[in-house]
């Protein structure tokens, strides 16, 4: 009986990639790309058009996603915290469960992985080129590209895996991160052509709040000789700068792109091919957004739709209808809740996530979040002089507060910034173009707002 119990359990085959952004995704309507293997997730499974990071910064959106808990909870804040090897997270329960869990490349979380029965990570954000990676055996180079590779060790391990045990397995690649190193194979692809750029890419920053004036996140003024692989043309400022810089920032980009799509390929492929694909779950998503020159920047860290809509694609056949949408308001943190449930477990009560499952049959609850909280704590680091802040957003508004003042252990400086708020009508203004907070117009939305706020802060136990 335990022997069929397990094997009517969903396999979980969880994608993740850095730094990919939905609208470099052509199933949720790219205008610059094409993913036809990421795609096939799209056609024959679900596309969740409202999924949001809750710190849209790489190792925080990590450890909300193991942890299904928020930075605060769950002590990873920032790009130097490391997850807690005490910490008892997704993986420990899924294990408990009776899968058999993988870890395979970028952990980014400092600590060895815990909970995993197999792990082969990255140390630290690796290399894209023949790269060192991290086993309990010790720390090995491998000759090739990143991407490639840790395909390589996750369809290795789905090879010789234990086929009495369901499969837990989370692959995680480092692409397209910066400094955007292309695959050899890709490094001449789209040379002759020109990239579409976003409305928005030549935006004066002087009309927005000193918070967006502040951040080093400019295409061109704040790109270095990584990023463009050559020097900038001596005298070469403002518009120009910014029009030439781009295309050399994006192409680069959109190579590493192809490289994630051709090996998300691979695996579905293999999956076909082992009669597995009925009775496995799999996902593909980013652990935040990016600025792909909107507002003239790239990066993330805003609480900006670009970079905290997540991609989320998943498909599992026993369950969810080809190319079926979801616009329910969906977080990292549910992430973990949701594995848990198709594996048969109830999330713990520390989660602070919610399982979105019902909703793979079509079936949103009655009382599913009608609005999202937001807090980015690394003020004025990281290179980028983002400032910290925190923020609700509902169906139709966004509300941010840049608090700037030492709000605890966390939020001390030496710096400190005058506090400032934002506010966008996303429906009529979806690309965030006007801040209408102090608008008489706006004046009950922003109090309901900052009253919604409050509650969610207390609520998710936001008291610093």
């Amino acid at each position: 009986m335990l022997a069929r119990a397990q094997s009517e359990r969903p396999n979980i085959l969880y994608i993740m990639s850095d730094d990919h952004a939905s609208h470099a995704i052509s199933a949720y309507g790219s205008k610059i790309n094409e993913t036809p293997q990421i795609d096939r997730l799209a056609k024959e499974g679900m596309r969740f058009d409202n999924c949001f990071v809750t710190n849209s910064i790489c190792t925080p959106s990590r450890g909300a996603i193991l942890t299904g808990q928020y930075s605060h909870k769950n002590g990873v804040y920032t790009l130097s915290d490391s997850m807690d090897v005490k910490k008892v997270h997704l993986a420990h329960h899924m294990r408990d469960a009776g899968y058999q869990t993988a870890m395979i490349g970028k952990w980014h979380l400092a600590t060895d992985p815990q909970g995993f029965d197999y792990w082969n990570i990255l140390p630290g954000q690796g290399a894209y080129y023949d790269p060192v990676f991290i086993t309990t055996e010790g720390r090995k180079q491998h000759k090739g590209y990143c991407t490639d590779i840790i395909a390589d060790f996750t369809l290795d391990f789905l090879r010789k895996r234990d086929k009495t045990k369901p499969f837990f397995v989370m692959c995680h690649h480092k692409a397209p991160h910066r400094a955007w190193q292309p695959a050899p194979k890709y490094k001449e692809w789209l040379k002759d052509e020109t990239v579409p750029e976003p409305d928005n890419l030549y935006e004066d920053l002087t009309k927005r709040s000193q918070a967006a004036q502040r951040a080093t996140l400019r295409v061109g003024d704040d790109n270095n000789l990584n990023d463009l692989k050559q020097p900038k043309p001596e005298g070469m400022a403002g518009r120009e700068l910014r029009k030439w810089a781009y295309q050399l920032y994006i192409k680069d980009y959109l190579r590493c792109v192809r490289s994630v799509d051709d090996n998300v390929g691979r695996l579905l492929d293999y999956l076909d091919q082992e009669g597995l694909t009925q009775n496995t779950v799999v996902v593909y998503t980013s652990d935040q957004g990016f600025f792909l020159g909107d507002h003239g920047w790239f990066d993330k860290r805003f609480m900006y739709e670009e970079t905290i809509r997540m991609p989320f694609l998943m498909r599992y056949p026993k369950r969810i209808k080809k190319g079926s949408v979801n616009r329910d308001m969906v977080l990292n943190i549910d992430f973990a809740p949701t594995f848990l449930e198709l594996a048969g477990r109830k999330a713990p009560p520390e989660m602070q996530g919610r399982s979105f499952a019902p909703m793979l049959s079509g079936k949103t609850p009655k009382d599913w979040r009608k609005t999202m909280y937001y807090r980015y704590w690394m003020h004025l680091g990281g290179g980028h002089t983002v400032t910290a802040h925190y923020g609700v957003r509902s169906r139709t508004h966004k509300l941010i507060y840049y608090y700037g003042q030492a709000l605890g252990k966390k939020g001390a400086v030496d710096k400190p910034t005058p506090p400032e708020w934002e506010m966008f009508d996303l429906v009529k203004d979806p690309r965030e173009m006007k801040n209408v907070y102090g608008d008489p117009a706006y004046a009950k939305v922003t109090a309901e707002l900052k009253k919604e706020m409050e509650r969610l802060r207390a609520y998710y136990q936001d008291t610093e």
